[in-house]
């Protein structure tokens, strides 16, 4: 449902305390005290079936008593009335209720079923549930503290959203000291409806909130959080933990929420693909949180350190240096500048000592000489209470200094009295300040792995060609493996899908006899690789089922034997079937892996790294999702020892082969949910070119035999290659109709640029003279399951794009946003309609109920061919009509 009806919680006018009580320390009561009489202009009433009044208020004994239409329900009664209240909100018209009832999912069988009736009366009635085991929901702005916790937030601009009640009466005491404010604080409970995601898209959009921390135990619905999250990284920090790193926590987690945790490293690999920060510590949530929001982000990991202790300044190069970061090496002529201010016995490279009898003035000359430095991407100053300099003069001097740099500034001031005045007076104009060295690092490394995850969305990749069609006789040998009661592909079986996506595979044959395998020797070459084949066994390893360095004709037939043998005694009632003939690959490369598994959670996952006999022990792996461009696949790449050794050795590997290797296994794994596993394993790069040796695909025998629908297997909507057809404007000119993908960006912008101002005008509502690269970015990198972009690309001369149409869905997805352009020298073709006849199309197979869009008031061409399409067009404001057509 999105964010439909969260304002009745978040911005209720009216609640209703069911369980109100006026027993000292029970939930109702300290709900109820904390909505009366502190300033939240809304009415409250009390439910409870046994009082006339509570806290001396007027008590109703039923919500569907109250004569007032509520917003807002909070349900704090024992776990088996919980439903029946529920039924009576639904009946009552409630359209928001939070639960902070427990005894539900975690306790067994018999709170699961409670929660499916809670979940069945929310859908009949179309309400939404925050809950159960929930703290409430604080909006410090409008004073609502719908909550049974001892502190009140103060306002400010971080939605702090919580899977753990304890955390978040933690975090509000923790926050109040550190004066930290709060647009919102969520306590999800266990998540029966409202989830991370439909949290994220209400608070992304929320204009009271800068920045969204997170503290996550599992995740309910994947997709919908990748979704909400890719949606406003860019525009708005998310910051989370994610407790349940380790096999030894996973338990608890389970016990606290009833939900069980996906690997860490999927986490992880998700986090970075939609731009989350993912911190460590709960003090990390809320300070790199605030820095984001405060700060511009670093370029780079370079950070330059201005102390006038040594000690601290050390402790934060290691710290730095353990976190992947650098210190920035500091220009010739920042170092002759400093060397003119400092004495000759202090340190003119970084880390920047100015000594402790450094005075206000070289402490300024200093900073200012730093700030401007060109290899520096960003800014430690880090003080004692010694010396000449006081804490609050240094304080405001930087204040003072830091508009005129663009590049983040830290502040480390260690000590408390004077030194706490004056982190108050850098944390008001918008400085971190921090107790800690290693915290401030920590921050500053936090604020890079933003920086680069926001390079994933916005970075273009480049072209790779993948194949749009599945092969049919891929199905069949699924099919047929599933028909026998087989698990695993064959080798041979498994090459099939690799030869038939182009991907290098080593030449491989059969021999069923000892003859054959004689023959097919020889044909390759010798020496050859002999592997034992048997539909039984999978990791032909483990069994001795492969041979090495054959070099004979003699030692062919006598190995056939020995194969057969080892199977025998490895697993007596496997079946074995022959051998599988390779050439022994005698040029020296790396053994790679590339693999699939399905993740409990996330679906479909490609893990990379390296391979071979030993890789469960090297584990130099790396995780991604597909659907994978080019981009993506060098990222992950870059994440493994192997590809890092290669290139800090000034080799350069061929990082295109494996790009385009990991794009098409990508397209391997979106085309067949029947797949569970599929791995290469090893795949043999020499530095320029790659083959596979071995490859095995597990099948997904519930997939097979009851059906799927296509992509469920996937958190990230891959390219909709449904919607590519063939199509001609009315001259004749053949042109394809396809969605747009994030490679389009040089043609989409030659479209741009080739409108007249008059085009541009009437689709933008104003000329724009140039679109930056985030801009394009942002029309190009699509997350298909919210947004699809029709382009129609001429290919008469060179490839161009001549017009686009656009269908961006709500959250919820009921509603959908459209526009249309036609570049000029191709209107009058016929190509508008088509465009909005492919928008109509695709707000069907949404289930959209509406799609809208603004056509300015003199843009009579639009208007016209809206009326035909049977769109209702009406006054919007003085500049535009809305025009809007009901799908449902």
């Amino acid at each position: 449902m999105g964010t439909e009806n969260l304002d009745k919680i978040f911005n209720p006018r009216r609640i209703a305390i069911i369980g109100a009580s006026d027993r000292e320390n029970s939930l109702g009561a300290k709900l109820l005290r904390n909505l009366i009489g502190v300033g939240y202009k809304g009415v409250v009433y009390p439910v409870n079936p046994f009082r006339p009044t509570v806290q001396g208020i007027t008590a109703y004994p039923s919500i569907t008593k109250i004569p007032w239409q509520v917003d807002l329900a909070i349900i704090a009664t024992p776990a088996h009335t919980v439903p029946q209240i529920v039924e009576e909100c639904g009946k009552a018209g409630v359209a928001g209720i939070i639960i902070v009832s427990a005894g539900f999912k975690e306790t067994g069988k018999e709170g699961e079923a409670l929660e499916a009736q809670i979940l069945k009366l929310k859908n009949q009635y179309g309400m939404r549930v925050i809950g159960p085991n929930s703290f409430g929901v604080m909006r410090p702005k409008i004073k609502l503290n719908a909550t049974f916790s001892n502190r009140t937030a103060i306002p400010g601009k971080i939605a702090f959203i919580s899977q753990s009640a304890a955390l978040c009466a933690s975090g509000l005491d923790w926050t109040s000291e550190a004066y930290l404010g709060f647009s919102a604080v969520v306590s999800t409970g266990s998540m029966l409806d409202v989830d991370f995601g439909d949290l994220i898209d209400y608070f992304g959009s929320d204009p009271q909130t800068r920045s969204i921390v997170l503290y996550m135990e599992s995740i309910k619905n994947a997709r919908k959080f990748m979704s909400a999250a890719r949606g406003f990284a860019r525009a708005k920090p998310i910051v989370v933990v994610k407790a349940g790193r380790f096999d030894e926590s996973v338990e608890p987690t389970f016990c606290h929420t009833g939900a069980l945790c996906g690997e860490d490293a999927v986490y992880d690999a998700a986090f970075r693909r939609v731009g989350v920060v993912r911190v460590e510590a709960i003090s990390d949530l809320f300070k790199c949180a605030e820095t984001l929001a405060m700060q511009p982000n670093p370029k780079g990991p370079n950070l330059t350190i201005i102390t006038n202790a040594g000690g601290p300044a050390i402790m934060a190069t290691d710290c730095l240096i353990a976190k992947g970061g650098k210190l920035s090496s500091l220009s010739s002529e920042t170092v002759q500048a400093l060397k003119s201010i400092l004495p000759s016995y202090c340190s003119f490279t970084n880390p920047v000592d100015i000594l402790e009898e450094a005075t206000p003035e070289r402490f300024r000359k200093v900073v200012e000489t730093c700030f401007n430095d060109p290899n520096s991407n960003g800014f430690l100053v880090l003080y004692t209470p010694q010396g000449a300099t006081d804490p609050v003069s240094m304080a405001k001097t930087i204040v003072e200094i830091s508009k005129q740099t663009t590049k983040p500034i830290l502040t480390v001031l260690m000590g408390e009295d004077e030194c706490w005045k004056a982190r108050r007076v850098l944390q008001k104009n918008g400085i971190p300040a921090f107790t800690t060295p290693e915290q401030a690092v920590s921050i500053f490394m936090y604020m890079y792995s933003y920086t680069q995850n926001l390079e994933l969305l916005y970075q273009m990749p480049e072209e790779i060609s993948v194949e749009l069609s599945v092969p049919s006789v891929l199905r069949e040998i699924l099919r047929k493996a599933f028909n026998e009661g087989r698990e695993v592909l064959t080798q041979p079986e498994s090459f099939q899908f690799l030869e038939a996506y182009k991907i290098p595979t080593i030449k491989t044959v059969v021999a069923k006899s000892p003859d054959e395998a004689e023959t097919f020797s020889s044909d390759l070459g010798y020496p050859v690789v002999m592997k034992a084949l048997s539909p039984q066994i999978t990791h032909k390893s483990k069994a001795e089922g492969v041979i090495l360095n054959i070099w004979s004709p003699t030692e062919v037939r006598a190995f056939f034997y020995e194969l057969a043998g080892r199977v025998r005694n490895y697993k007596p009632e496997a079946e074995f079937q022959g051998v599988v003939i390779q050439p022994m690959i005698q040029k020296h490369g790396y053994e790679l892996l590339i693999g699939a598994k399905r993740d409990l959670q996330f679906g479909s996952v490609i893990v990379f790294g390296a391979g071979g006999i030993a890789t469960e022990l090297w584990k130099d792996t790396a995780i991604g999702f597909p659907p994978l461009n080019q981009v993506l696949a060098r990222r992950l790449m870059e994440r493994i020892a192997i590809y890092k050794h290669l290139t800090s050795n000034g080799q350069l590997p061929n990082a295109r082969v494996l790009e385009e290797i990991l794009v098409k296994f990508s397209q391997i794994v979106i085309d067949y949910p029947e797949i569970k596993e599929i791995d290469i394993n090893p795949l043999i790069f020499d530095g320029t070119n790659a083959v596979a040796v071995d490859a095995r695909i597990a099948i997904d025998k519930e997939k097979i035999l009851h059906g799927f629908q296509p992509h469920e297997h996937l958190v990230i909507a891959p390219y909709p290659k449904k919607y590519v057809s063939q199509w001609q404007l009315k001259d004749g000119t053949s042109v394809l109709l396809r969605p747009i993908k994030p490679e389009d960006e040089p043609l989409l912008d030659e479209l741009f640029k080739s409108l007249s101002e008059e085009t541009m005008r009437l689709r933008f509502f104003q000329v724009i003279k140039d679109m930056t690269h985030e801009t394009l970015t942002r029309y190009c990198n699509l997350d298909y399951d919210r947004e699809v972009a029709i382009v129609a690309e001429a290919q008469k001369d060179k490839r161009r794009l001549i017009g686009v149409g656009r269908v961006i869905l709500e959250p919820g997805g009921k509603n959908g946003e459209f526009a249309v352009v036609v570049g000029d020298q191709w209107q009058g073709h016929g190509l508008g309609s088509k465009l909005i006849d492919c928008i109509i199309q695709i707000g069907k197979d949404a289930g959209l109920e509406t799609i809208y869009g603004y056509v300015i008031s003199d843009n009579t061409k639009m208007i016209n061919l809206c009326t035909k399409k049977g769109f209702k067009m009406e006054p919007f404001d003085e500049e535009a009509q809305k025009a809007t057509l009901n799908l449902a």
